[in-house]
């Protein structure tokens, strides 16, 4: 029996069109949970993804709802608020805001010519795409009450956030600052309610990861070094996920959470 009390309650996903929002879309709907998620994709990108959508909520008997808009954009938030209001009600239905957005500039600080370089706005855009914009999401949630009591609020970390990656030094800033941040978030929106965590997942061969420069020697680093003696998937992020959604998980504040079969020890 699922420990995840979902009747009536909401997730927004953002980001939930590949890699873990749309592993935890997935997830969230198999054990009774709405969602609202949100992307930016291509007709082409989007049809399969909707049509994935369709089918998970007629087996779980859900509604899911895609948004094929702007997540970084206040007034395409704005128009999100108005149109999710009135699919779901203008009232506290919201118990998990996921921010999953995996937008970022992958250069090097010193590169060959200007256009190859890591820019002051390469690094404004990465840090709000991957960091801050996860504080104006909540924050509007919070103005609009639709936030239930004990709601929770996740982000997505990385451990190049400490160490060096070829050419993501952007992404590292953003998830360093995103660390920062759930911390402040976890102690000043306590007062709502709100339970503020970090998932610090292992490397996993998502669409992102397959962006990055070495990313197949940090997959066979991962596959040949972790402990358990396989990769992270999508799949772990997302149980945890809804873990943290369950009322067990309560008590659970302020936390930067490894999903990576121990693969942090080595």
């Amino acid at each position: 029996m699922s420990s995840l009390p979902s009747s009536g309650r909401w997730a927004i996903v953002l980001g939930g069109s590949s890699g873990f929002g749309l592993a935890a879309v997935e997830k969230l709907a198999r054990h009774g949970m709405h969602v609202a998620s949100l992307y930016r994709e291509t007709a082409l990108v989007e049809r399969p993804v909707r049509e994935q959508y369709t089918r998970w909520a007629a087996a779980a008997g859900v509604k899911i709802i895609p948004f094929n808009i702007n997540a970084l954009d206040s007034g395409a938030r704005l128009q999100f608020l108005s149109e999710f209001k009135a699919a779901a009600g203008d009232v506290p239905c919201v118990r998990l805001l996921l921010h999953s957005i995996a937008r970022g500039n992958l250069k090097p600080l010193m590169g060959i010519d200007a256009a190859s370089t890591l820019s002051k706005e390469d690094i404004q855009l990465t840090g709000y795409a991957m960091s801050t914009s996860m504080l104006d999401w909540a924050r509007s949630l919070i103005e609009e009450r639709l936030f239930l009591p004990d709601a929770r609020i996740i982000g997505l970390t990385s451990a190049g956030a400490h160490k060096y990656w070829e050419s993501y030094a952007a992404v590292s800033i953003a998830k360093a600052s995103l660390e920062s941040l759930a911390t402040y978030m976890a102690v000043e929106m306590g007062k709502y309610g709100l339970r503020t965590n970090l998932i610090r997942a292992g490397i996993t061969a998502t669409p992102s990861l397959k962006k990055i420069p070495g990313s197949k020697q940090l997959i066979e680093m991962s596959t040949s070094g972790n402990p358990l003696g396989r990769m992270t998937t999508a799949e772990d992020v997302a149980n945890v996920i809804y873990l943290l959604c369950s009322e067990e998980a309560a008590w659970i504040n302020g936390s930067v959470i490894h999903v990576d079969g121990g693969e942090h020890c080595v």
